[in-house]
């Protein structure tokens, strides 16, 4: 056997005739970058494409031959535009599925980053390639946009397609969920005003609609808690280097809010305490009512009372970092109805973030315990 007969056979697209005859080759034989290019091009050839990928990666850094270099970059543009097809054509497919075209949005999750400062940054820098290659981008932007902890909207469009990313970052081990905005509007949300009674408990609450009445429930129903706080901003004016007065917006306070997720009734009651009426219903100090006590106090009773009432109750409280990433996407968060109804000088895509977070929970929980829910 000789170069030229593996040569003629890889002209013809023989591949069975061409390995077999590279297999004839001493192992020295073998590394001859052209050999290494037909072997890349078998491997392209018979659906091995990340051996195919990896040996064309391997031979464009030899600049001994630059006819080989020239065939292993085509080569790597041929697979490059291969995965763009397929990848085109996985999304179209996925849009078709039942809903798949609807609204939806991509959520990367902290990874877990386990071990010595050396390991978790090997980690890191393993993870952030993974995620470039899937989502097409340079490994420095992709390690950005990894979070370490907490939750980050990452993308948002067809839910269909939105599921085919948590797929492919799912096969990686990158954690991520998908969700649709009509899922999250299902769920009803009341606006609690105050506990009646706390045993069994029921509260005083109003829906969308301003109607109020009360609902009666069991702590145990309660599955979970999130709790946020959401700024409030107001327009203030001061002088600047020169002198000069200017208007600008400035955070002066934050508004708190407790949600208690009810799944089997698909509800969520919201506490909060611009609207909490800490005059009425149950009392959680003797000094509740009086004009001494700051809302704050009195809310951080609640809470606590709250806490006792539901032991080894999971509790969300990492809605800031997420609520950071998600402002980002106003045009998104027109689709999620706050249901907080505060007396702004000015909307503030805040308000609706908190409902999607608390909403994002609420489907995780429903999507991990289908059984416990449809029992």
């Amino acid at each position: 056997m000789s170069l030229p007969d593996i040569t003629q056979a890889m002209n013809i697209k023989d591949y069975r005739t061409a390995t077999k005859l590279i297999q004839q080759l001493e192992p020295s034989a073998r590394q001859n970058p052209l050999i290494q290019l037909y072997i890349a091009q078998i491997y392209e050839a018979t659906n091995k494409l990340p051996k195919a990928q990896a040996l064309y990666r391997q031979l464009l850094q030899d600049p001994s031959n630059p006819k080989v270099m020239n065939q292993a970059r085509q080569g790597l543009k041929r697979l490059e535009n291969w995965e763009a097809v397929q990848r085109q054509s996985a999304i179209a497919q996925a849009k078709t599925d039942p809903g798949g075209s609807n609204l939806g949005l991509l959520i990367l999750e902290g990874i877990d980053e386990g071990g010595s400062p050396e390991e978790k940054q090997t980690q890191r820098q393993l993870a952030a390639q993974k995620f470039a290659k899937i989502m097409q981008l340079d490994a420095y932007s992709a390690r950005l946009q990894l979070p370490s902890t907490g939750w980050r909207l990452y993308r948002t469009g067809a839910v269909g397609e939105m599921n085919f990313y948590r797929q492919q970052l799912e096969a990686v081990g990158i954690p991520s969920f998908a969700a649709a905005a009509g899922d999250i509007n299902q769920v009803n949300v009341f606006t609690g005003h105050y506990l009646k009674s706390d045993n069994p408990p029921t509260v005083i609450c109003a829906n969308d609609q301003g109607q109020v009445g009360s609902l009666s429930f069991q702590w145990s129903e309660v599955s979970q808690q999130v709790v946020g706080l959401l700024p409030w901003f107001e327009e203030v004016y001061a002088l600047d280097v020169r002198r000069q007065m200017q208007h600008k917006t400035e955070t002066l306070d934050y508004i708190q809010i407790c949600d208690l997720h009810l799944p089997e009734r698909n509800s969520i009651i919201r506490l909060c305490d611009r609207h909490y009426q800490f005059a009425e219903g149950v009392f959680f100090s003797p000094q509740q009512a009086s004009s001494q006590i700051t809302v704050r106090t009195n809310w951080n009773n609640l809470l606590a009372f709250i806490n006792q009432s539901l032991p080894g109750k999971p509790q969300w409280s990492n809605f800031t970092t997420f609520g950071e990433t998600a402002i980002d996407f106003g045009e998104f968060l027109k689709h999620i109805p706050p249901h907080l109804h505060l007396s702004r000088p000015d909307a503030t895509p805040w308000d609706a973030a908190f409902q999607l977070y608390s909403g994002l929970v609420f489907q995780k929980y429903i999507k991990a315990m289908p059984m416990v829910l449809n029992k």
